[in-house]
Parts: C-alpha cells; sequence; structure tokens
C-alpha cells in the first residue's frame, strides 16, 4: 500500500513526530511511505534514510498560499501515484483535496475549542474518514457536527538516547543533583508560556527551567523571564529529545489546548513525570498515573505541582513508574500502526 503523508512541516512537533514515526515503521505493515511538507530536520532524516519526500510551500492560511500548496501536492502525488492520502490537520486536507481525488483521511491534532465547528466542516467536504487523536478531540469534533471520527490514539515510538544524563547536563551548564524542568513546546500563544513563567517564580527552591522550542514569541519571553528571578533556559529547537528527558526530572505543558500531546507520551515513555494542563486528551492520559493535572491558565496550581514533583523524591519516582505503566498499556505503536493499516486497507 502506498501512503502519502501530506503536512505543513516535518519539525520537532507532535505531528511530525508521529509522521515520522509511522514512515519509520510502515514497512512492517507493507507500507511503501512518502511525505509531502515544507520540509524540517525530520523531512531530512526521512530522505536520507531512502524515503520520498516532496517539496509542498506553506499555505499561510491565504487562497494564494492555499493554491501554490495544492499544485505542488498535486505534483507530488503524480509523482508519488499513492493509494490513499493522509493528511495531518485541517489545512493539509483542504490542500489535499483540493489537489487530488484519491482516498484521502485526516488526522485531526486538534484546534482550539472556539475553531472546532469551522474544522467540522472543512472536514466534512475533504476527508473519507477523520481520525481524532483521542476520545476527548473526537468528542469535541462529534458536538461540532463531525459524523463519526475513528478514534486512534498516539502512541509513542522509542527514540533511545545518544548521551547520557551526565553529558547533557554538563553541556548546559547545570549540577547533576540540582532539579530541572523541561518543557517541550513551540514558543506560540497556544502554549501559554506566560503561565509557565508566572508559576516558575513561584517555585520554591533552587531548580532550572528549560524551554525546548522556537516561535513568534521568543524575544517577548525572554524578556519576561529576566524578571522572574530564577534560572530559565531557552534552548530553541532541538532535535535531541530524547536527551533533553535523560537529562531533565520532569516535564510541564502549561497549553490553553491540545489533541493529545506526543510531547506528553515521549516523557512517560522516558520515566519523567508531567505536570500539564486539563486539556483535550491529556487528562485521560495522566488518569493511570503518570502526573499531575492543573486547570488552564493557573500560575499557582502549576507551581504547587511542580513544588511536588520536583523537590519531592518518593512522589517523582512513584508517578514515573506509573508513567511506565501506562504508556505501555495503552499507547503501543503497533497498536496504532495495525489500527491506521486497517483504515487505509478500507479505502482501496
Amino acid at each position: 500500500m502506498r501512503v502519502l503523508h501530506v503536512i505543513s512541516e516535518m519539525g520537532a512537533g507532535g505531528a511530525e513526530t508521529l509522521v515520522a514515526g509511522m514512515v519509520g515503521r510502515g514497512e512492517e505493515y507493507g507500507w511503501v511511505s512518502a511525505v509531502a511538507s515544507a520540509g524540517g530536520f525530520r523531512a531530512d532524516a526521512l530522505a536520507a534514510d531512502g524515503t520520498p519526500v516532496f517539496p509542498v510551500p506553506l499555505a499561510r492560511r491565504s487562497k494564494a498560499g492555499v493554491l501554490k500548496a495544492a499544485w505542488a501536492t498535486r505534483r507530488a502525488i503524480a509523482r508519488f501515484r499513492p493509494d490513499v492520502v493522509l493528511a495531518h490537520n485541517v489545512g493539509a486536507s483542504l490542500v489535499a483535496r483540493l489537489a487530488s481525488r484519491r482516498p484521502l483521511f485526516t488526522v485531526f491534532h486538534g484546534v482550539a475549542e472556539a475553531d472546532y465547528p469551522a474544522a467540522a466542516r472543512i472536514l466534512r467536504r475533504t476527508s473519507r474518514r477523520v481520525v481524532a487523536v483521542s476520545p476527548a478531540t473526537a468528542d469535541l469534533l462529534t458536538a461540532a457536527g463531525l459524523d463519526r471520527p475513528v478514534v486512534i490514539r498516539n502512541a509513542v515510538f522509542p527514540r533511545p538516547p545518544v548521551f547520557g544524563r551526565a553529558e547533557i547536563r554538563a553541556s548546559l551548564g547545570v549540577p547533576e543533583r540540582t532539579p530541572v524542568a523541561l518543557c517541550l513546546a513551540r514558543l506560540e500563544p497556544q502554549k501559554r508560556h506566560d503561565v509557565l513563567l508566572d508559576a516558575w517564580a513561584a517555585v520554591e527552591g533552587e531548580a532550572v527551567l528549560w524551554l525546548a522550542g522556537d516561535g513568534s514569541l521568543r524575544a517577548e519571553l525572554e524578556r519576561r523571564s529576566e524578571a522572574v528571578g530564577r534560572r530559565i533556559e531557552f534552548l530553541g529547537t532541538r532535535e535531541d529529545v530524547p536527551d533533553l528527558l535523560a537529562a531533565a526530572d520532569v516535564t510541564v505543558l502549561t497549553s490553553d489546548w491540545e489533541g493529545l500531546p506526543l510531547a506528553v507520551l515521549e516523557s512517560l515513555a522516558a520515566g519523567r513525570p508531567v505536570v500539564a494542563t486539563d486539556v483535550g486528551g491529556i487528562a485521560g492520559v495522566l488518569a493511570g498515573g503518570g502526573g499531575l493535572v492543573v486547570p488552564p491558565g493557573d500560575p499557582a496550581a502549576t507551581a504547587a505541582a511542580l513544588n511536588t514533583v520536583l523537590f519531592d523524591e518518593t512522589a517523582r519516582e512513584t508517578l514515573a513508574a506509573e508513567g511506565l505503566r501506562t504508556v505501555e498499556r495503552d499507547y503501543d505503536p503497533h497498536t496504532l500502526m495495525k489500527s491506521y493499516d486497517e483504515l487505509l486497507r478500507g479505502a482501496r
């Protein structure tokens, strides 16, 4: 089965991580995979391994941009001749439908709650079936008027660290026993780093916050961090997430909305407890343990949770063990790939 993934970019985000994982495991299920996107380090890595990668400019939410992206995607489809097209998120679905009438499925990773009605309208017109990455996301799509979304929960595709904890900490100037919180998120409004910085100001004891990601808010957040009075490191976009997870003690995510973030699942798989807001599918993941859920937009609750996980070793170890069990039980890549394989083959 020839599968073309259409996605806006192939950088450090969760959707990109999923695409890279699915392409890497696809051969086991008889897939011949290709990717059409605006590129990024994950696209470069796939191309180096022999996966066909086709350039598609970013649509940028303009009519002209969408048409240019659709034209490039049409060329990719003509060259690769896929049996099915798997679009990741709403914009990619629109572009892929304009490009071709081939069987099109959309993986819906989430949007802000106010945007669900518009997303549902577009997906009804573009996609044969829509895959929601969590039950919570499927419920919101259904409420917005989309009929029968399929739930296939995201999974973790293991990536072992290259360097050890001590090496990474030494490279970033952090002593071995200093607690470290890691936030894996683009520096964009959705991720609410402002809430995280306010919470960090109320964290008790010596600790370091690593912000791994880049985006339009970086300069503003760097200025804001200077007033916090505690150590905060802006690491930029990183390709070594497994190494950072090995070197950190906990991860934190203060988003206003999510689908089912791969950053949470990767953290649990690495044995790192999570402090995250109760949005999208996060509460469902952590219901079996692995972290603490806090209300969105609440710096005080976030600080209290971080204080518990950063400085209580027993609590941290208990949550870490629960998280590993949760991932092994519910977020296995074989289950995900088998579900997608059955869904896509039904369209041929």
